[in-house]
């Protein structure tokens, strides 16, 4: 288990992998899995890798507020996909096979910690699931995406943008419109719950992905 060398070219694409279909590394909230997986990375993900790169300006956000993200830190081997070996503490496991403790307390003291910690989020998660709000106010966005030039990958651009994930954010369809001089712009549909996305925070996330995006727009805005 874990993303094997976080600080190379391959453990960047296992996270990149990994996070296609995630927001975070655990669960459904920001959280210390998130934090240990962040410092361990040198640098910011290349453009290429979108997924990893759009997960890491996210946590990035809440670099003053970490120490008050919910968890415990484990050992960076303990997240990532199972079947990727763990290599981050290859170095050292002949120096420490002195102290290795045979009776495994810390692993138990993990293991009721990230117990505690799943009941949490079940009881979080009911508790909201119970609580129907009479009315959900959404939004039909229209968002015009610029490249910076005719070169600029559309496909790929496009990819970036809809692996952007939030709750109560579905992206919709899509097509190129052309602007002059052989360029296209990416006009896309989207449905967001007001009290969860807004467009400050569409442009924000999609700006991040400066290799592909010039700017954004808010074309058309309209209230379901």
């Amino acid at each position: 288990m874990g993303f094997g060398d976080l600080k190379s070219a391959a453990g960047l694409r296992v996270l990149n992998d990994f996070l296609a279909d995630k927001s975070y590394i655990e669960g459904y909230v920001p959280s210390q899995a998130d934090i240990a997986v962040f410092e361990a990375i040198a640098a910011p993900p290349p453009a290429d890798l979108c997924h990893a790169l759009r997960w890491y300006n996210h946590i990035k956000s809440y670099e003053k507020q970490k120490a008050s993200l919910p968890g415990v830190k484990k050992a960076l081997g303990k997240y990532g996909p199972a079947d990727v070996e763990d290599t981050t503490g290859a170095a050292t496991d002949s120096k420490d096979d002195d102290d290795i403790d045979l009776f495994g307390s810390d692993d138990e003291e993990e293991s009721e910690e990230a117990k505690k910690l799943r009941e949490e989020r079940l009881a979080q998660y009911e508790s909201k699931k119970s609580k129907k709000p009479a009315v959900v106010a959404k939004s039909s966005i229209l968002l015009d995406v610029k490249p910076w030039d005719d070169e600029t990958d559309m496909a790929k651009l496009e990819e970036c943008v809809r692996s952007i994930q939030a709750d109560g954010l579905v992206w919709g369809s899509s097509k190129l419109v052309p602007v002059g001089y052989g360029i296209k712009k990416l006009q896309i549909q989207c449905v967001v719950e007001d009290d969860k996305v807004g467009t400050d925070m569409l442009e924000e996330r999609i700006t991040a992905f400066e290799d592909y995006v010039q700017s954004m727009d808010v074309a058309a805005f309209n209230k379901i």
